[in-house]
């Protein structure tokens, strides 16, 4: 498939582009910014300049699939993390591209519950998620729980409602991501994921 990476030059999305470069899919990574041109080229991406809160019909065009792993750091939640990611999916059903995975968060559908400085991201999220589940997209939701840096460990554990207590890599939510998006038994599916004792192609196989 040929996937348009949104987000792709952050800390997820480059290792996602890299994923993705080094498999059979191509990848075009979207970008704000030309000086990052080189960034994604250098991972083995084709760049491609758009601004989710502008018009972005041409990064989609051509495309087959999208992986949504875009943010704005807490500095533009309702007009990036929300209304650009509902602008991307929008984009690909005019374009006609079918699959379309979403990198969310863990609290994404229970923002009350979480901590008050990050109550207004989620609910963000939480309305781009929404916006996906009743698009006719074949769409994949992801939602991580805190990330970190550590080295990949390809193990995660998998579902709807885990403990609170753990974290994942970075790298992992990038395999993750990357892995479902072939995969018919993930379509239409929303779930958590933390590190965990299974191999990821396995605990998304498992999915119920």
């Amino acid at each position: 498939m040929d996937v348009l990476v949104a987000g792709s030059h952050g800390q997820v999305g480059q290792h996602i582009t890299d994923l993705l470069a080094q498999s059979d899919h191509t990848v075009r990574g979207m970008v704000r910014d030309d000086r990052q041109v080189e960034d994604i080229e250098g991972l083995g991406g084709e760049a491609v300049i758009a601004d989710l809160t502008q018009d972005v019909s041409h990064a989609v065009e051509g495309c087959d699939a999208i992986i949504f792993a875009a943010g704005s750091g807490g500095d533009d939640v309702w007009g990036v993390d929300r209304d650009g990611a509902i602008n991307l999916i929008e984009a690909a059903e005019n374009q006609d591209i079918e699959r379309f995975v979403m990198l969310s968060s863990i609290n994404a559908d229970s923002p009350e519950e979480s901590p008050e400085a990050l109550q207004e991201y989620l609910a963000a999220k939480a309305e781009a998620d929404e916006a996906l589940q009743e698009s006719e997209l074949l769409y994949t939701i992801v939602r991580p729980g805190p990330l970190t840096n550590e080295p990949s460990t390809g193990q995660i554990k998998i579902g709807n409602d885990l403990e609170r207590d753990g974290d994942i890599p970075r790298a992992d939510v990038a395999q993750t991501l990357v892995t479902a998006l072939p995969m018919e038994r993930t379509y239409g599916e929303t779930f958590e994921i933390l590190s965990g004792e299974t191999r990821i192609q396995t605990a998304l196989a498992a999915l119920e």
